[in-house]
């Protein structure tokens, strides 16, 4: 036997739509495919939908009257969580990946770091290179400058620049976009 006293009960979506006996008007605008708008009682519309064997859905509350449609309701629910789902699958992420580098950064780090970015641009990503200033080496923004536009040339073929180099604080940045689609 089960120790709390209270029995179980199986817990009722939340319906976001008033249906069948939760519509509180007396009168109501019924609407169906093909056939002007009418106003209903409630009772009327409740008939109607039971010798159709579909449910009485609440469409527009605040209108006055309120407009219901007579429709299978658990249909209606799944056909709206299936196109929820094709929008969210068809939906795009955008990724964007960032690539650092110091105003000094000597050749061979700038081509492997060059690669990468090639490679995040080929997958459809973003790329954020940025050269970091620390103390005094802001002293060196021509050299960052000339380091991110090396950089945007390298990756013009795969890659679109969005943003010109711009100093923002301690760091110079630029966006480039995935000309892949």
């Amino acid at each position: 036997m089960r120790r709390n006293s209270k029995p179980f009960v199986k817990r009722e979506e939340e319906a976001q739509h008033r249906i069948n006996d939760k519509i509180s008007a007396q009168e109501i605008r019924l609407v169906n495919e093909g056939e002007e708008p009418k106003v209903l009682t409630l009772a009327a519309a409740l008939e109607m939908a039971e010798a159709q064997d579909m449910d009485l859905v609440e469409i527009s509350p605040n209108a006055k009257p309120p407009v219901c449609k007579i429709m299978d309701y658990k249909k209606f629910l799944y056909n709206q969580k299936r196109k929820q789902k094709e929008l969210k699958a068809k939906q795009s992420k955008i990724v964007v990946k960032e690539i650092r580098f110091g105003p000094n950064t000597d050749d061979h780090d700038f081509n492997f770091k060059l690669t990468h970015a090639r490679k995040f641009l080929e997958e459809g990503s973003k790329v954020k290179a940025f050269v970091f200033f620390r103390g005094r080496s802001i002293v060196f923004k021509d050299r960052g400058e000339i380091l991110l536009l090396k950089f945007m040339q390298e990756l013009a073929d795969v890659g679109i620049v969005e943003q010109l180099p711009k100093l923002e604080g301690k760091k110079m940045i630029v966006m480039i976009n995935s000309k892949k689609k």
